[in-house]
């Protein structure tokens, strides 16, 4: 099973190095930047052998073409949409590839951009910009309606698949997510273990999805008490809310609030 380390980036960003025991190759997923992947390799005595990107937004590609100099010949895997040009290896829903023995399995999650994909593994994944812990993307390309069908693709994964975003964005995250479910316990006690990480300046992720469908709204839009403290001015298609008020729309409201947290 591949072992897997973060590459701090920017200023929040977190390149994935996928290793294995006794192996000197690794793989990187979402390569915004080029030298800390460098740094990292140098350190620990490593060769790349290929990449995974999620979309095509700078941040988890602007390092592939400086990173495929140094290493001729890496696959980069990407999806088969995407309007960035340097992938060899495009990649449909429900595709497999192995990566250091391990199997993972293409889910297409259009929603933050629409060509975004996720790399799954019944006990992890990379799931890139789509969902954050107490999140997910801000809706750059897709619609709501399709963010969220995203969302109930990735509901399908085990509750303890380990879920690695690209962004520590989770202390934010949690501080609406606690405007929403203000008295949620799990959400509470959470939030503590949070504030208390990035006090120390240490990594939040992975989440789990178990933990996730506890404390992450987004994740929580199929209950109705969801919106309960939605401001009105959020509610998206107040009408249609009143009536119906279906899962996908009370997403909305809720990605609408979060615009303008």
């Amino acid at each position: 099973m591949v072992q897997v380390k973060a590459i701090k980036a920017f200023s929040d960003n977190y390149i994935w190095c996928l290793s294995r025991a006794e192996c000197d190759q690794v793989w990187v997923v979402d390569p915004g930047q080029a030298e800390p992947v460098f740094a990292h390799l140098a350190k620990h005595g490593l060769t790349l052998a290929g990449i995974l990107i999620t979309h095509h937004h700078y941040d988890h590609t602007d390092g592939i073409a400086t990173l495929c100099e140094e290493f001729n010949n890496i696959d980069v895997y990407g999806p088969h949409n995407s309007p960035f040009k340097g992938i060899t290896k495009p990649l449909k829903d429900n595709d497999s590839l192995t990566v250091l023995g391990t199997q993972f399995t293409i889910m297409t999650t259009p929603g933050h951009t629409l060509d975004h994909i996720c790399y799954t593994h019944p006990t992890l994944a990379f799931t890139g910009d789509t969902l954050f812990s107490g999140g997910c993307g801000r809706l750059f390309e897709g619609t709501a309606q399709q963010m969220y069908h995203s969302f109930d693709k990735l509901k399908t994964l085990p509750d303890d698949c380990k879920i690695y975003c690209t962004h520590e964005y989770t202390q934010a995250n949690l501080a609406f997510a606690l405007a929403v479910e203000p008295n949620n316990p799990d959400l509470i006690y959470y939030n503590d273990w949070v504030r208390a990480k990035r006090q120390k300046n240490e990594i939040t992720l992975p989440s789990t999805l178990k933990q996730e469908r506890k404390i992450n709204p987004f994740m929580r839009s199929d209950l109705s008490s969801i919106t309960e403290y939605l401001p009105k001015k959020f509610c998206v298609m107040a009408t249609q809310l009143e009536q119906n008020n279906e899962p996908w729309q009370r997403f909305a409201s809720l990605r609408a609030w979060k615009d303008h947290f």
